[in-house]
């Protein structure tokens, strides 16, 4: 038998499919004031808490405005869009609640507010005991915070726990935790090679994710 007892989800990417939209919005805004992302933009912020992205794109993109300005702009333009529509990963929500064998939490690089919305018209809020953004632990993903805090707040240890993720700082964040980790490889924006390497588990769709898998690790 597994001796996972909790499963962490991660959200974009995994629950929702949305850095397609974040890069379009992020891109899009930068652009309003003359500046565009630089190479290693996209793959940087990607992982990264509000704050931390927030200051990318004011202090090294060069957008005009503080990074609590360029946080509450993007926040505003990212929530109305998930108004418009919700991109929920096909099965997404059906995996969820098919892990009612487990303990369920959630470590998003997403902004609380953000976070809630989706939980909320997802239908999905209750099947989470603990959800955490980035925005409150100290450091964003590639670093283990989030996940650390996540385990800590179920009373766990990280040997107790999975944890799902697309990116490649999702991956390296989760593994330097020290959970168990699945990797869902996003189609458009794959994990590098060496984040790959730290899954234990490697599956290509979000519903290959069920309570009989999580047993094998």
């Amino acid at each position: 038998m597994s001796k996972v007892k909790a499963v962490v989800f991660d959200l974009d990417g995994v629950i929702i499919d949305t850095e397609e939209v974040w890069e379009e919005v992020r891109r899009a805004y930068v652009a309003e004031f003359g500046r565009e992302f630089l190479p290693d933009s996209q793959d940087r912020m990607m992982g990264m808490s509000t704050g931390e992205w927030s200051a990318h794109l004011a202090d090294e993109v060069g957008v005009p405005r503080t990074a609590e300005q360029v946080a509450a702009d993007v926040l505003g333009r990212m929530a109305e869009r998930y108004k418009e529509a919700l991109p929920l990963i096909p099965g997404a929500v059906d995996v969820v609640r098919s892990l009612t064998d487990y303990r369920l939490a959630l470590a998003s690089s997403s902004a609380r507010i953000l976070i809630d919305q989706v939980l909320a018209t997802a239908g999905i809020t209750d099947a989470f005991e603990v959800t955490l953004s980035t925005e409150e632990v100290p450091r964003g993903k590639p670093a283990p915070d989030v996940y650390l805090a996540a385990v800590q707040k179920l009373g766990l240890t990280p040997d107790d726990c999975a944890a799902i993720e697309d990116s490649s700082n999702g991956l390296r964040s989760a593994a330097a935790a020290g959970l168990a980790v699945i990797a869902v490889p996003h189609g458009v924006y794959p994990p590098a090679a060496d984040a790959l390497a730290q899954a234990r588990l490697v599956v290509s769709g979000i519903s290959e994710i069920t309570p009989e898998a999580i047993a094998t690790l």
